[in-house]
């Protein structure tokens, strides 16, 4: 989907869903995503004879580890995969010098230093325990996030309209549905490698074909960064049809 340029029934790509980081042109994917954290309690003070028989615990380091890039993958898989604390952008600072000023690009072969955190289960567990959130705005995004959905189109929308109602984007499942079918006919892994913006390096991807700056510029925090994405690409090209049409209710053609 461009900016403001014309746009083109795509064709697809036998990609692997999420293949936004290797390959040629795309404009830097600068906008967060959902970073891990954690925090470790404060241990309770010894007696002098209690420290002296028990020898101190070393805080255990994060482990260390060398991975090579492989096609398709993306700086947020690998966070999430190896579970980074502070997720893909510390994964990004750690590694700036060998992958550059883009994060969205990463090729195959390239090194990365990982700083592995708690396990997965671990995280889980923590996360599960978590105090419930209060009365409001955020106690609503967590019911809606504990909702499960159907991996398919219909899923796929449901769920963008969950995220776009907590986020005041309009839409109606009829307008984005109609607009699916025109651009990608439902292939989350469409990809445009013929027009004009693929000519200039930015191809345009995904159910509602987005071309990566849009998809910088109107990305929907709490989705992942991923042009690939079904629901982030969904409520990308929402969030950006609202600010250019008023809603996709509004958009019949190319946009």
């Amino acid at each position: 989907m461009p900016g403001r340029g014309k746009h083109r029934r795509p064709r697809t790509s036998p990609l692997t869903r999420g293949v936004v980081a290797v390959g040629t042109g795309g404009a830097a994917l600068t906008l967060p995503l959902l970073g891990a954290t954690h925090a470790s309690a404060a241990q309770p003070a010894q007696s002098a004879p209690a420290a002296a028989q028990a020898a101190p615990q070393a805080a255990q380091p994060a482990k260390s580890l060398t991975y090579t890039v492989t096609k398709g993958d993306t700086l947020y898989r690998i966070a999430d995969k190896y579970d980074v604390s502070g997720g893909w952008k510390q994964l990004y600072k750690d590694n700036r010098a060998a992958v550059g000023d883009d994060p969205g690009l990463i090729r195959p072969g390239l090194k990365l230093k990982v700083e592995t955190a708690k396990a997965a289960a671990e995280k889980k567990a923590t996360q599960s325990s978590a105090p419930a959130k209060p009365a409001g705005g955020v106690a609503k995004a967590t019911q809606a996030s504990a909702k499960t959905y159907a991996n398919n189109l219909d899923g796929w929308i449901r769920e963008a309209l969950d995220i776009m109602a907590q986020r005041g984007i309009p839409g109606s499942y009829d307008g984005i549905y109609r607009n699916i079918m025109r651009e990608s006919s439902g292939n989350p892994q469409a990809i445009n490698n013929w027009d004009s913006n693929a000519a200039k390096g930015t191809p345009s991807k995904g159910l509602l074909q987005v071309i990566d700056p849009t998809f910088a510029a109107y990305h929907v925090p709490g989705t992942p960064y991923d042009p690939y994405d079904p629901v982030a690409n969904i409520t990308a090209a929402c969030n950006y049809a609202a600010d250019r049409y008023g809603s996709i209710d509004n958009v019949n053609g190319p946009y």
